[in-house]
């Protein structure tokens, strides 16, 4: 039983410690300018079309990997600078259907670029090796992630609780009009924000792609959709809830994506019936019961609006 349910499992750790280096993206421009940047998973699929294009130019992979992530993090400061600072003072409205509008702009950029055409994504040496742990094959990349997702987060945390800049985060995310008032530049620290997000989702392109070989314009909607949900799942806004949402999420996927062949071995069904099918409906239905039963998520905070 044990030999059949580890694969998932790993392979769900994994999956779910990518889906956490996105969500914090998410979840650290929500704390601070409440706003959801749907640009988000598009800018993650980004990264992965620049490793592509890169390693084609013959690019040794040393240099690729640090390139891809100063580019993806450039590519996080300009979309902040150009669609959503002009709208700091605009209804949130506004923001919200530039960020929808920078996320087709993006998959209309990559689709002209590679013609619609799947791209390769290149072999990284070590990670994409393969690695036998208690009798499941898998790569190296599926024990990388959770540890290095945890390294990151704990970094991040670091930073933001005992750093300047963490501090004028945390001050920001509490009372933006205060915090301008008191002389915080905020401009400044809404594009910290945005460069943060956009590093740790181009890590998680490089982890994810290595799984996932091959990368299209659509590449990002997916994984980008369901790390939004882990971070409404662990409380948007909420750092540690966005991990521990994202982790969740990718285990429980990755479970029903193996349940077939669970519920066969154990003997509860004669053949499979594709119960793989809804991996993807799970996470969608789970954040419609989170969102009635509790919907400030596992950790968040109720927030009361001044008068």
């Amino acid at each position: 039983m044990w030999n059949t349910i580890f694969p998932y499992l790993l392979t769900g750790i994994s999956v779910g410690g990518q889906y956490a280096l996105i969500a914090i993206g998410y979840t650290m421009v929500y704390g601070i300018l409440r706003l959801i940047n749907f640009a988000h998973g598009d800018v993650f699929m980004v990264a992965g079309i620049v490793m592509v294009y890169m390693a084609a130019s013959g690019m040794p992979l040393w240099l690729c990997i640090p390139l891809v992530l100063i580019v993806t993090a450039l590519v996080g400061f300009l979309i902040e600078r150009v669609a959503y600072k002009p709208l700091r003072s605009a209804p949130r409205m506004s923001a919200m259907i530039s960020a929808i509008g920078v996320s087709y702009t993006l998959q209309n950029l990559v689709l002209y670029i590679t013609g619609g055409l799947n791209q390769l994504y290149p072999t990284i040496p070590w990670i994409s090796d393969s690695v036998t742990l208690f009798g499941a094959t898998t790569k190296m990349v599926t024990l990388v992630t959770p540890v290095l997702t945890i390294l990151l987060v704990v970094g991040l945390v670091l930073l933001i609780n005992h750093t300047k800049i963490g501090m004028a985060m945390r001050a920001v995310s509490r009372d933006f009009e205060t915090s301008q008032l008191m002389g915080i530049k905020i401009n400044s620290v809404i594009s910290m924000t945005f460069v943060i997000g956009t590093f740790l989702a181009g890590v998680a392109s490089i982890l994810y792609f290595t799984n996932y070989t091959t990368v299209i314009q659509t590449s990002g909607a997916m994984p980008g959709l369901k790390a939004f949900v882990a971070a409404v799942f662990g409380g948007i806004g909420s750092i540690p809830g966005a991990v521990v949402g994202a982790f969740i999420i990718g285990i429980a996927e990755n479970i029903i994506k193996g349940l077939d062949i669970i519920l066969f071995k154990l003997g509860v069904i004669a053949s499979p019936i594709g119960l793989a099918t809804f991996s993807d409906a799970f996470t969608f239905a789970l954040l419609i019961v989170i969102l009635a039963v509790k919907p400030t998520g596992l950790f968040g905070e109720k927030t009361t609006d001044k008068v």
